[in-house]
């Protein structure tokens, strides 16, 4: 299965990325119920603190493997056809995971959606569970309810992997170079993974905020003018002050640079495996 010049094929890169968002997703869910309800409008307690920390796992299940598979397979595409020259590797691998960050959002704002207003309690008893909230989306909000949030997920996807990217890449090279060989063990690129993904999650934490907050908001928009981004950050920062959209950046630096150790280094051990057989 092995293309010959080291890089993975399109069906490798799916697999792969299917296996490692699915399992950094599962195992890292409760930090990712805490980061939430930290962030939320109505406040930690009121959204449920501690209990329930698997709530809205359900969409997860559904919607992870998909989304990470679309997201590398996309993104190892791109840094195989880009026209961009090598001395400028780091510009061709922000294009590469910004263009699979767009793509990957078509499922995984969906999975957003109904994660965040799960884990928070937002419609109460009626959505208990992901299949509920789901229900409660469609009715209140229509199709397009799903994709509430999905401006602002863009907003703070493109900067996050416009950072973890190259310096996942960056780490990599100057490790592979002090190490004297190519490619790394999964371990070793798991580190690498955990310094990128944890200073690019603690630098974006207010557009994670912002797409929180833009998610649990159920004001219908066809009866009220919603704001615009720009506006919500202002209107956090002025009421609520600079705190507030840093608002979970300990478990969510946290998380994401645990996560990913995981998520990069399952990816890189599952590639060069599939690459073996």
């Amino acid at each position: 299965m092995s293309t010959g010049d080291g890089k993975p094929k399109f069906i490798q890169s799916l697999l792969a990325g299917g296996l490692a968002g699915t399992a950094v997703d599962l195992l890292f869910f409760p930090i990712d119920t805490i980061k939430t309800r930290l962030q939320s409008a109505q406040g930690f307690a009121r959204a449920g603190g501690l209990s329930g920390v698997y709530k809205g796992v359900g969409s997860v299940v559904v919607g992870s493997a998909p989304g990470a598979a679309i997201f590398f397979s996309t993104y190892e595409t791109m840094k195989k056809h880009s026209p961009i020259p090598e001395h400028l590797a780091p510009i061709k691998h922000m294009l590469s995971a910004s263009v699979a960050e767009v793509t990957a959002c078509l499922i995984r704002v969906p999975t957003e959606v109904i994660k965040t207003r799960t884990q928070t309690s937002t419609y109460g008893a009626l959505g208990r569970s992901s299949l509920a909230a789901a229900k409660q989306v469609l009715y209140n909000d229509g199709w397009m309810g799903f994709y509430r949030g999905y401006g602002s997920t863009i907003m703070r996807e493109i900067p996050f992997t416009s950072l973890q990217f190259p310096l996942y890449e960056l780490l990599k090279a100057s490790l592979s170079q002090r190490l004297g060989r190519k490619p790394l063990y999964a371990h070793e690129a798991a580190v690498c993974g955990s310094i990128a993904g944890g200073t690019a999650a603690a630098l974006t934490t207010p557009l994670d905020v912002l797409k929180t907050r833009v998610m649990l908001d159920l004001r219908d928009p066809s009866k009220v003018k919603m704001p615009s981004l720009a506006n919500r950050l202002r209107t956090i920062y002025i009421s609520e002050g600079v705190g507030a959209l840093f608002a979970g950046v300990v478990p969510r630096t946290m998380w994401i640079s645990a996560g990913g150790a995981v998520f990069l280094g399952v990816y890189e051990w599952a590639v060069h495996g599939l690459m073996g057989l």
